[in-house]
């Protein structure tokens, strides 16, 4: 039985001490009756070690003829090598695979490490947002040029600069190309334009070997949703966004439990924030996206639900003593000088909730991670009321974005934090940290006693020097 390679993927997505999700999509080839049954296949082993067994999955229409499989008893901050692939077999699961001899000749190896379990262990992460992709005329015209990000990424892997994972915090597409013109609308639109961005070269290769965590922002939906929703797109449109959101982000991401089946709300699923853990780092993934309730009252807008609230403070309460990296698409802080109802100053009651219980229950290391704005920059925030308060907020954006980027004019980089309580919270900008206004990602080198900095423009080279926070 001859094994085919992926027509997108693999991905190497949640990633353990001790185990690893992959992902990856086969062909659709439709038949009389329906179309033509197709297998998933996966094995791995240590690098420069024997294949272990193969394990199987289905690929079906209904997830674009993707799938998701799972290995575990792996040792940490090792590497293996893998190989996935798909083949034809109208057999059970069950059965699958256990007639014929598997032929993997034409497979590619792949290679990746798996996750520390020492809980003080430094790390070191890629991270950034807005990877526009102009596609117009029924994909006759495609703009390319944003996969040189994810090249120079690869190339600093082969100069000996690790990456433990690759985090990306939003707009991995951009479903309504220019805001308005020609959008995508139906689940195969949006499919396509996942089959298309992530099968450039680059970032293919970058996300086959690196553990890749994934969360969405508006244009993977439309811009700045739900604020311009009408009835018709909640109906329609958004259904066709999350199923694609789900197939292509989601799927491989700890969202889902494999032990159990996931929960999931007329077709979409009922929660896509996340947590996992990673040497000396905690991550909350949120959703600050999806759950968010809009109205043109500020007193009455909701970021995000109460049960991700809930979740969010017992997190950061838990007295892990690791860092708490917080992920949200839209920043946290500073501010737009032109106040912007899109981002968390659009949302102050949550916001001072989540800093006003930083603030009380005394949370250290907590760190801010997000997107969206089209340039880079960190500032940090601290407090009268309590001289061991700092909390830290680093944006990177747009891996690429062909238009103007916001410079850091934009924003509000001293002064007090705007917030509904009486507490003060008063933003902190070092300059020798340059607001990065062209395309970009931004390097984290995290220990448990700081964190270094480092923004890169697209083509590799360094933007500004580098800044360390102390924990």
């Amino acid at each position: 039985m001859k094994i085919e390679l992926p027509t997108v993927g693999p991905v190497v997505g949640y990633t353990g001490p001790n185990f690893v999700r992959f992902w990856a999509k086969g062909k659709f080839e439709k038949t009389a009756d329906g179309y033509r049954r197709r297998f998933g296949v996966a094995r791995i082993r240590p690098k420069g070690g024997e294949f272990g067994k193969p394990q199987f999955n289905k690929m079906t229409p209904t997830f674009d003829m993707s799938a998701v499989i799972a290995f575990g008893g792996l040792q940490p901050e090792t590497d293996y090598e893998y190989q996935f692939g798909w083949f034809f077999d109208e057999s059970d699961l069950e059965k699958v695979g256990k007639v014929q001899a598997l032929v993997w000749e034409e497979v590619d190896i792949q290679n990746f490490r798996t996750a520390a379990a020492d809980a003080t262990r430094p790390r070191s992460y890629v991270f950034g947002s807005c990877r526009y992709f102009l596609r117009l005329l029924g994909g006759t015209f495609c703009d390319h040029r944003g996969d040189k990000t994810f090249r120079s990424i690869l190339e600093q892997i082969a100069d000996k600069q690790r990456v433990d994972a690759l985090l990306m915090v939003g707009d991995q597409i951009y479903a309504d190309d220019l805001n308005f013109f020609a959008p995508d609308t139906k689940a195969d639109q949006f499919l396509e334009r996942y089959r298309i961005v992530f099968s450039q070269e680059h970032i293919r290769r970058l996300m086959s070997s690196v553990p890749t965590y994934m969360i969405l922002d508006d244009h993977e939906i439309e811009d700045n949703w739900p604020e311009k929703a009408t009835d018709n797109d909640r109906l329609h449109l958004y259904p066709a966004a999350m199923h694609a959101y789900q197939v292509y982000q989601a799927s491989h991401s700890p969202v889902f439990d494999l032990d159990k089946k996931t929960k999931r709300i007329d077709g979409t699923m009922e929660e896509l924030w996340y947590k996992f853990q990673d040497g000396c780092c905690d991550f909350f993934v949120m959703d600050s996206r999806t759950e968010r309730v809009w109205s043109k009252i500020p007193e009455e807008r909701q970021m995000i639900g109460q049960p991700q609230l809930k979740e969010l403070k017992k997190w950061l309460n838990d007295g892990s003593g690791r860092v708490k990296m917080v992920i949200t698409s839209v920043p946290v802080f500073p501010d737009l000088k032109n106040e912007s109802p899109d981002k968390w100053s659009g949302f102050l009651p949550q916001r001072t909730e989540i800093l006003d219980f930083i603030l009380e229950k005394k949370v250290q290391k907590v760190v801010f991670l997000s997107g969206d704005v089209h340039c880079s920059l960190s500032a940090q925030l601290i407090s009268s009321k309590d001289p061991n308060f700092r909390v830290t907020s680093i944006i990177s954006s747009s891996f690429f974005w062909p238009y103007p980027h916001m410079d850091e004019g934009g924003f509000m980089l001293k002064g007090k934090l705007k917030v509904t309580s009486g507490n003060d919270y008063n933003v902190v900008f070092d300059k020798k940290c340059k607001v990065a206004f062209t395309d970009n990602f931004t390097r984290l080198e995290v220990t448990s006693q700081d964190l270094t900095v480092k923004v890169y423009e697209r083509k590799g080279d360094q933007i500004g020097s580098a800044i360390t926070y102390q924990f």
